[in-house]
């Protein structure tokens, strides 16, 4: 990330004092790191290769977003360092080659994390998703029309909560002629700032007006990451004490950042307290709330967890106090940064540089699994792109929302993009008919199925034999199949385009099998001179099998015939054992022997097409040869 997101969010606190051996080593842990990167090029240059100068002069690029230096400098290191060279080095410099769009190099860098730490979870990712990389940037059309939105500055700005209509964010933008100026970028520090929603162009993209500062959440110094609960009573907000604010301060002289809570009062927000699991030893911030309220998320440093950052929860009890905060586990947290959360639907939103991704952060979403949230699943861009995405929120509709970006082409440091979640819909509707009467054909079965076969949404006809799936996902392939006891089923393919309330027109026409006294299906074929049942010939005979399930006191009869070319007694023995293997089949398909009153053979006595007073084609002869199934009773 740039300058102010790295400052406040990447590393998630504010050094204000530390151990100064010379000037770039306390710049760089006051994170001032374009000054830290000016002195420690200056000993590079002047024959400083040590893997301090090498590694934080790498660092200080990284943290200013100099990806093309980073990588220079991260190359030498691993090189002169090789074998050596920490975990996290040889992450930063697998991410800045991803960045510079190098990502086969990158992923093969990220590999080499296990010949130093075989249980990585990054690199357990990676091999378990190699066609990562192809598969994030072909996501399925899900977010669109996002946009830069006007609130945006040349300051870093970035998202986000949502209450109705009001939007509220943080950033670093001066507020008045007296402004305080952090020292470490001379910007203003990060405040609370409320926007009203609204809709702008013909495409109706989401843009936010009417911004003012939120004077009394805000302090001296950094303040950022409002909730507020659906009664609009309580908030809950990020600061960043200073050394000579509120109380925090470890025994580094380092103050970190603490997690508050407020209360509504007439002059906007009063009663201010700390929650009682910040610590002055770690940092607690980046607030959400369950969509009950009964449970607080945040993002916290604390010793024991899993990586530079993790997200934990704990419950919020009917009075007001709180449970014991709990880490949300090895699915969500790694080895890596996991912070702003965003909760709703059970689904959990949040940004991370440990799950695999297209860049720095990705945006990734977990789905609630009983207690436990499951395996995250990229965003992909759009949404996601090389650098830092973070920031992601809907609004209770799901329908549209905000997330924050250091994307090239933006207004400044960080910038809030607007965006609608795709919900193209369509419609296929038809009418089911008779095949051989053309009549409507009331309660069939119709089901609507996915390209993959996989069952979306079934209905039955009306008695005119209409049927109408009202709301189909756009620029997906289906498959409508109609079905009915003592009918063949029928099918028909269809592809929705990308154009909402699309209707399509399937008409399907379906054919009786039972004719009159007849169990009718298309010719079955025996090869010539054979008696055994072809493959082909089964698919037609499972048709005779279903119409008997469907009628359990039906008896029927078989009778076949052979074309002329043969002998008349050849041919009447070789229709008989045709009649019979038919017969068997039926029976080995669970039908009882006693329904089938007969199978006989008849030879070329009665042929459809008597070859004997005229030429008769290959065609004429196969359609000689054929089997009739009648009903005796039912």
């Amino acid at each position: 990330m740039k300058r102010i997101i790295l400052l406040f969010f990447l590393l998630f606190n504010i050094v204000l004092q530390g151990q100064r051996k010379y000037a770039a080593d306390r710049y760089f842990k006051e994170f001032a790191y374009k000054k830290s990167a000016a002195l420690y090029k200056r000993l590079y240059d002047r024959g400083d290769k040590s893997y301090l100068v090498l590694s934080r002069l790498g660092d200080s690029y990284y943290y200013t977003a100099s990806y093309e230096k980073a990588e220079e400098v991260y190359e030498e290191l691993t090189t002169i360092y090789e074998g050596t060279t920490t975990p996290e080095h040889l992450f930063r410099y697998a991410q800045v080659l991803k960045i510079n769009g190098k990502v086969k190099d990158s992923d093969t860098w990220l590999l080499k994390l296990k010949e130093v730490k075989n249980n990585d979870s990054r690199v357990l990712d990676l091999v378990s998703n190699k066609d990562y990389f192809i598969t994030y940037t072909n996501m399925p059309k899900t977010y669109v029309h996002i946009h830069n939105i006007s609130v945006n500055t040349k300051y870093s700005d970035f998202s986000g909560f949502l209450r109705e209509n009001d939007f509220y964010f943080w950033s670093t933008r001066p507020s008045g002629k007296n402004d305080e100026l952090y020292s470490w970028n001379n910007q203003p520090y990060l405040n609370v700032y409320q926007s009203k929603q609204k809709i702008a162009g013909e495409e109706e993209v989401i843009d936010v007006d009417d911004t003012e500062k939120v004077v009394s959440i805000n302090s001296k110094y950094h303040d950022s990451n409002l909730v507020i609960t659906k009664d609009g009573e309580t908030a809950y907000f990020t600061r960043a004490n200073h050394r000579n604010g509120m109380s925090g301060v470890d025994k580094q002289g380092t103050a970190h950042l603490k997690l508050l809570k407020a209360k509504k009062s007439q002059d906007g927000w009063g009663e201010i307290k700390e929650v009682p699991f910040n610590n002055k030893s770690y940092s607690v911030g980046h607030p959400a709330l369950s969509e009950d309220e009964k449970t607080l998320f945040f993002v916290s440093d604390k010793p024991g967890g899993y990586g530079g950052t993790d997200l934990y929860k704990v419950s919020i009890e009917e009075n007001g106090s709180f449970g014991k905060p709990e880490n949300l586990g090895p699915r969500i947290n790694t080895e890596g940064r996991e912070m702003f959360p965003f909760l709703i639907n059970e689904k959990l939103f949040f940004a991370s540089d440990g799950h695999i991704g297209l860049g720095a952060l990705d945006i990734f979403e977990s789905k609630l699994e009983g207690e436990e949230y499951g395996d995250p699943v990229n965003l992909g861009s759009p949404v996601n792109s090389s650098l830092d995405d973070f920031g992601f929120i809907l609004n209770k509709e799901g329908t549209a929302g905000y997330f924050s970006s250091n994307r090239k082409g933006g207004k400044g440091d960080d910038d809030i993009y607007s965006f609608r979640v795709y919900h193209c819909k369509g419609g296929i509707n038809g009418v089911v008919s008779n095949t051989k009467t053309g009549d409507p054909v009331g309660n069939v079965t119709v089901r609507l199925l996915n390209k993959k076969g996989e069952p979306v949404s079934e209905q039955k006809t009306q008695e005119d034999g209409s049927y109408n799936f009202a709301e189909v996902d756009c620029e997906k392939d289906f498959i409508v199949v109609a079905s009915k006891d003592d009918f063949k089923s029928a099918q028909n393919n269809l592809t929705m385009a990308d154009i909402d309330q699309e209707k399509l027109q399937s008409n399907l026409t379906i054919e009786p099998l039972i004719i009159e006294d007849q169990i009718v299906i298309n010719p079955i074929f025996f090869d010539y001179g054979s008696y055994q049942v072809r493959e082909d010939a089964t698919y037609e005979l499972e048709n005779v099998v279903s119409v008997m399930k469907n009628h359990p006191n039906m008896i029927i009869k078989i009778e076949s015939h052979t074309d002329s070319r043969g002998t008349f007694s050849f041919n009447k023995k070789l229709s008989d054992q045709r009649a019979k293997a038919t017969r068997d089949y039926i029976i080995s398909r669970g039908i009882a022997p006693n329904r089938i009153e007969s199978a006989k053979g008849y030879g070329e006595s009665q042929p459809i097409k008597d070859c004997s007073k005229q030429k008769c084609t290959e065609s004429d002869h196969q359609g000689n040869r054929r089997s009739y199934f009648y009903i005796v009773s039912e």
